[in-house]
C-alpha cells in the first residue's frame, strides 16, 4: 500500500489522474489518514486554503410526487398527511425574506407533481426574477427537466431554453443518486435512467448553464458502484466543463425504505469526500454538504479535501425529512469561525464561484 499511496502522490504532484482501479483500492484501504493527507495535497494544489460559502435559501416548493423512490422520505401523494404546494405568493415572501437576509442564491428544488403545468414553473422564475432580480436561481434537478419535457412534449434542450429565458440561471446537480443502473433500480426505479441524467445534463451544459454533481452514498452500493459513478461524471466534465462542485451525499435512512441500507458512518464519510477530491481531478470544488453530514463531520473534512460549506441554507426539508439532524440553517459568522478553526481562510462566494469577500 506504500507504493500505491506514493504513487498516487505523484501523480497529484505531476498532475495526472488516478484510475479506477487506483480508486477502487482506495475505498478498500483503512488508512484513513493517508488517504486524507493525499486529498489534502490535490485540494491545496487547486485551493490553497480558501473555503467558500454562500448566503443562501432553499425553497422547497412542493413534496407532492409521481415517484415513490425507496430512499426518500421527502415526498409524498395526493393522499398523504403533509403534502404540501407552495402558492406563487408563499415563494415570493421566502424571496424577498431571503434578499433581507443578504442572500444571493436560490436553490429551488420539488417533486414531480402530478397537476402542476409547465407554465407554472416559468410563471414561477419570471415572478422571482421581477421582484428579486439580485437573487440567482438555481433550481430543477435533470429529473425534473425530463419531466417537464414529458409534460410539454419537447426536447430537454427546448425545456432548458424557456426556463433560462424566464429566469433559471444553474442547476443544483441533484437526482443522480448512483448512476449505474443496477443499484438504481433497486433505490429508484421509477426515475429517470443514469445515462439519461447525464445526457440532460450535457445537453444543460452545452446550453451555456453550469450545474453540480451529486452522489448518494452510503444505502446498498459496492464500492465499485461509487467509482462507476465517479467515472461517469469525470468523463462528462472532460466532455463539457461544465460541472462547478461534486457533493457527495451522505444516505439518512429515517422514514426511508430501503431494506438493508446500511447508512454512513464518519469514517466512510470522509473517505469518500477524501477520494473524490483525488479522482476527480477536473472538478475545481468538493462541497461538504454540512445538512447531512453534520456539522462535526463537515468541519474535519476541510482536512479530508473539501474546499466549500454550501452555505447558510435555511429551511431545508428533504435532508431533514429523512433524519438528518443537523440546524436547519447556520449564520454566516458560525460558516466563517468553522472554517477559521480548521485553519483555513474563509470566503464567501456567489453561485458561480466569484469571490465576494474574504472574512
Amino acid at each position: 500500500m506504500e507504493d500505491l499511496y506514493k504513487g498516487i502522490r505523484g501523480k497529484i504532484e505531476s498532475g495526472a489522474r488516478i484510475s479506477d482501479a487506483e480508486a477502487l483500492t482506495l475505498f478498500e484501504s483503512n488508512d484513513l489518514l493517508a488517504i486524507g493527507e493525499l486529498a489534502a495535497l490535490a485540494n491545496t494544489r487547486l485551493n490553497g486554503d480558501r473555503v467558500y460559502f454562500n448566503t443562501n435559501r432553499h425553497i422547497n416548493y412542493t413534496n407532492l410526487c409521481v415517484n415513490r423512490c425507496t430512499f426518500c422520505a421527502f415526498s409524498k401523494g395526493v393522499e398523504d398527511e403533509g403534502c404540501y404546494t407552495l402558492a406563487l405568493n408563499d415563494i415570493l415572501e421566502k424571496c424577498a425574506e431571503a434578499v433581507d437576509a443578504g442572500a444571493t442564491e436560490l436553490h429551488m428544488v420539488g417533486g414531480l407533481h402530478p397537476d402542476l403545468p409547465f407554465d407554472f414553473y416559468l410563471e414561477m422564475l419570471a415572478a422571482i426574477r421581477a421582484d428579486c432580480p439580485q437573487l440567482h436561481i438555481k433550481a430543477f434537478t435533470a429529473v425534473e427537466i425530463d419531466y417537464f419535457a414529458s409534460l410539454t412534449g419537447q426536447t430537454p434542450r427546448e425545456v432548458i431554453r424557456e426556463l433560462k429565458q424566464a429566469g433559471l440561471g444553474s442547476l443544483p446537480g441533484g437526482g443522480a443518486e448512483i448512476l449505474g443502473q443496477e443499484v438504481r433500480d433497486k433505490i429508484c426505479p421509477e426515475k429517470i435512467s443514469g445515462d439519461r441524467w447525464l445526457e440532460i445534463v450535457e445537453t444543460v451544459h452545452n446550453e451555456g448553464l453550469k450545474t453540480n454533481a451529486t452522489m448518494l452514498f452510503g444505502h446498498l452500493e459496492a464500492y465499485a458502484d461509487r467509482v462507476e459513478h465517479l467515472a461517469k461524471l469525470r468523463a462528462l466534465q472532460d466532455r463539457t466543463g461544465g460541472f462547478q462542485a461534486f457533493i457527495p451525499l451522505a444516505f439518512q435512512s429515517d422514514n426511508t425504505r430501503v431494506p438493508g441500507a446500511k447508512g454512513v458512518g464518519g469514517v466512510d464519510a470522509l473517505k469518500t469526500l477524501a477520494i473524490s477530491r483525488i479522482y476527480l481531478d477536473n472538478f475545481r470544488h468538493i462541497k461538504a454538504y454540512w445538512v447531512m453530514l453534520g456539522l462535526k463531520i463537515a468541519q474535519v473534512a476541510l482536512a479530508f479535501g473539501v474546499n466549500d460549506l454550501d452555505g447558510t441554507v435555511v429551511e431545508e426539508k428533504i435532508g431533514h425529512d429523512a433524519g438528518a439532524d443537523s440546524p436547519q440553517a447556520l449564520g454566516k459568522e458560525q460558516l466563517c469561525e468553522m472554517i477559521r478553526k480548521s485553519g483555513k481562510l474563509p470566503v464567501e462566494r456567489d453561485t458561480l464561484y466569484n469571490e465576494l469577500k474574504t472574512f
